[in-house]
């Protein structure tokens, strides 16, 4: 009896560590810092931007190849900055990009063309010359 009263809360301490676990990343913001929820809900529908080649990371800041491409995708976005959109969205702080974009893997890139179609996606770490080869052959100089 005694035996089985200590499997019982064995099991409760394994099952309350998981959910402690599972919930406990948060889930509320963006890599580009936001000054609201509204302010965040207006810009993620308007990326893809029609008009304009957009690039789209998405990732977290704490995934290790995401960090990687953290300075990477700085960079880029400084030398593209007025010829395309590039923009970072952390999906375990904001799950809806996920979902819309239909990500599986961490991190992904998609890149879009100015009509805001879907042209090329790629998953894992993405070095700075194929983004740039990437945008080059969408047109962006």
């Amino acid at each position: 009896m005694k035996n089985q009263y200590m499997k019982t809360q064995a099991g409760s301490l394994i099952i309350a560590g998981l959910f402690f676990f599972l919930f406990s990343f948060p889930q509320t913001s963006v890599f580009s810092v936001l000054t609201s929820s509204a302010a965040q809900a207006s810009e993620n529908k308007e990326i893809p931007a029609k008009g304009m080649v957009t690039m789209v990371d998405l990732g977290a800041k704490k995934c290790v190849p995401c960090k990687m491409m953290m300075p990477v995708m700085e960079k880029i976005e400084k030398t593209y900055q007025g010829k395309a959109l590039i923009h970072f969205f952390d999906v375990w702080e904001d799950r809806e990009p996920a979902t819309r974009f239909g990500i599986r893997g961490i991190p992904t890139q998609i890149f879009f063309d100015k009509d805001a179609k879907e042209v090329y996606r790629h998953v894992g770490f993405m070095s700075e010359a194929d983004i740039v080869s990437q945008l080059t052959k969408m047109g962006v100089k």
